[in-house]
């Protein structure tokens, strides 16, 4: 069996197969394939795979109502492989329950990078890792403390509570709904400017680096940068 883990491709088209197959196997994983939805919620289901890249698109069901099944039994890391451009989509499968998403077309190197960081997100959270690195920024989530360079930062518990929930969900990207919704309320889930402010305090404090480590998905949301993704 491989080392890196099974990975479940979900796509109706054959080219996509052709392509991904022997790529995914080079870089160490084994793949299973589906062309339909009912197929590869079937595969979840008996054979667990390790990470699953879903194509939206299917011939019989949504990708984003394959994503909100799959979610009620699974919580297998999913990528969504999407050609739809608009941000309305990427913000659905988002909400729906993926990890994250690549637009076709996609170069290669990326997608794999994203794999290794949703891979590696499930293994710390397995693991229950209390500190969680990021560059030069270290997250001790249990003692709420921040270090750069062994030196403490100094946050507010807002600051904290934000780059905490991304650290836990290190290289995935949140939405402004799912950040604002479990951390300001459901009653806030639009008020994108509240986490903006965050956001950029955070940036300030955690200093040189700190926009490409604390990533803005323009009209989406956020992520903790992956060094890899």
């Amino acid at each position: 069996m491989s080392s890196g883990g099974r990975i479940l491709v979900i796509d109706d088209e054959p080219q996509i197969h052709r392509f991904l197959r022997p790529a995914l196997e080079a870089a160490g994983f084994a793949v299973i394939a589906a062309e339909t939805a009912a197929e590869g919620l079937q595969l979840i289901a008996g054979q667990a795979p390790d990470l699953v890249l879903l194509d939206l698109g299917l011939p019989d069901l949504d990708g984003q109502e394959v994503l909100r099944r799959l979610r009620g039994f699974s919580d297998v890391p999913v990528i969504v492989l999407s050609a739809r451009e608009r941000e309305a989509e990427k913000i659905a499968a988002l909400d729906n329950g993926a990890d994250d998403y690549v637009e076709k077309p996609f170069a290669l190197g990326e997608l794999l990078a994203r794999t290794r960081a949703a891979l590696r997100r499930v293994t710390h959270l397995v693991e229950t890792t209390e500190i969680i690195r990021a560059g030069a920024i270290e997250i001790d989530l249990a003692r709420h403390e921040v270090r750069r360079d062994g030196a403490t930062i100094a946050l507010t518990p807002r600051e904290f509570a934000v780059l905490a929930l991304l650290a836990r969900h290190h290289g995935r990207v949140l939405t402004h709904r799912q950040i604002l919704t479990t951390l300001w309320g459901p009653a806030h889930a639009e008020d994108i400017a509240y986490l903006r402010v965050s956001v950029w305090q955070l940036r300030r404090k955690l200093g040189d680096g700190a926009e490409r480590l604390l990533v803005n998905e323009p009209g989406i949301g956020y992520r903790l940068r992956d060094d890899e993704a």
